[in-house]
């Protein structure tokens, strides 16, 4: 599409940025350092970071500062970032049963192998403004944390070695094992175009850097009975998982690079048979995403079951609709770009339309019959 070409637009273009910089800065408070909100914002740093589709804490939250906190904006810089970047290696698949376990929860059972483990979450927490935060300083900042180590006394975060509740209810032969896709054939959504069915490997990939908005309101309006599946929290898991590479110079070796955190969801869905002589058994769905953002992995694991179903009769069930639809960059792009002047294409919508108009009237005249009518 080809627009119109606005004399002088270089320079009110740099007015607007210097004013947008200005207006950031005016408040006269300190500025906001990328650190603080690296440390302080974890959550917001985290969906940045997955819908940008790059691990780096520090990146993500130079581009929420640079954003002026729009997270689309923040992922959008993220992006195209990782754009520039060049790929070294390919890692190896994550091994999820090594993950260091933060928090971990299931809805499905009370008792499960471990325990159950609340980490870090405000899941219990009334939902009212804190006003106390309005005069927090460095030294109510220390206070808080020496209060919480000399009452806690907190171990070292992070433990391993959970046996997974799909797994032991596999064992039971109450969940079938989904069929595995070799290596060969997993996909790399950054390197081809996505086509239509898509595999569950690139259909698990787009949906991992997708807008935690978009995934939810798909997801929920499963939940409220647009293609249903009733799910259930077999697990949900954060923590960190390790990072591994092919040695470069020993064969059959690995190295470990470091770890990433990562939220896991793993919910129960209506059971089902494959045939008349075949047992029923509970169908599951799976989500995993950068950081801890519990909303985005659960509303994933519900869209990955709702998009198996052979006919779609609801939005959530229509992998295109899904897929298409709830990747924040692609969409907030397309919504920015109606910004951009359209003065083409909008004269040659007047010109017709005026057309049309002056048509009907002589019509009109002609005949005697009201334009209404028509």
């Amino acid at each position: 599409m080809g627009y119109v070409a606005v004399q002088g637009g270089t320079d009110a273009i740099e007015n607007s940025e210097k004013l947008s910089n200005y207006l950031r800065l005016k408040g006269k408070s300190l500025p906001l350092t990328v650190k603080q909100i690296q440390d302080q914002l974890r959550f917001l740093v985290d969906r940045v970071m997955g819908e940008g589709s790059l691990y780096s804490p520090f990146h993500a939250a130079l581009a929420i500062k640079q954003s002026e906190g729009d997270p689309l904006e923040a992922a959008f810089y993220i992006r195209a970032y990782r754009s520039t970047l060049k790929r070294i290696v390919d890692t190896l698949p994550l091994n999820m049963q090594e993950q260091r376990i933060t928090r971990r929860i299931s809805s499905a059972f009370k008792d499960i192998p471990g325990g159950q483990i609340l980490g870090p979450t405000q899941d219990y927490k009334q939902r009212m403004l804190d006003f106390s935060l309005v005069e927090e300083d460095e030294e109510a900042m220390h206070k808080a944390l020496s209060d919480y180590e000399a009452e806690l006394k907190p171990k070292p975060i992070g433990e391993k070695g959970f046996v997974k509740v799909v797994d032991i209810l596999k064992s039971q032969g109450l969940v079938k094992e989904a069929a595995r896709e070799t290596e060969e054939a997993a996909a790399d959504i950054t390197k081809e175009s996505v086509a239509f069915p898509a595999d569950r490997s690139s259909s698990l990939q787009m949906l991992s850097r997708s807008e935690t908005g978009g995934v939810l309101a798909l997801a929920y309006s499963s939940m409220r009975g647009y293609g249903s599946i009733h799910p259930t929290i077999a697990e949900l898991r954060v923590g960190h998982v390790p990072v591994r590479i092919p040695h470069p110079f020993r064969e059959n070796e690995t190295v470990t690079i470091g770890s990433i955190q990562v939220t896991e969801a793993e919910i129960l869905a209506k059971f089902e048979s494959c045939g008349q002589d075949e047992k029923p058994y509970f169908t599951l769905g799976y989500g995993c995403c950068f950081g801890c953002n519990e909303v985005k992995a659960i509303s994933m694991a519900v869209l990955d079951r709702t998009m198996k179903e052979e006919k779609a009769d609801a939005p959530a069930q229509d992998q295109e609709f899904v897929l298409m639809h709830t990747d924040g960059i692609e969409s907030s792009g397309f919504c920015a770009h109606f910004k951009l002047p359209h003065y083409i294409t909008f004269q040659s919508d007047l010109d017709r339309l005026r057309a049309t108009q002056e048509k009907k009237s002589k019509k009109e005249v002609k005949t005697g019959e009201n334009i209404n009518d028509l």
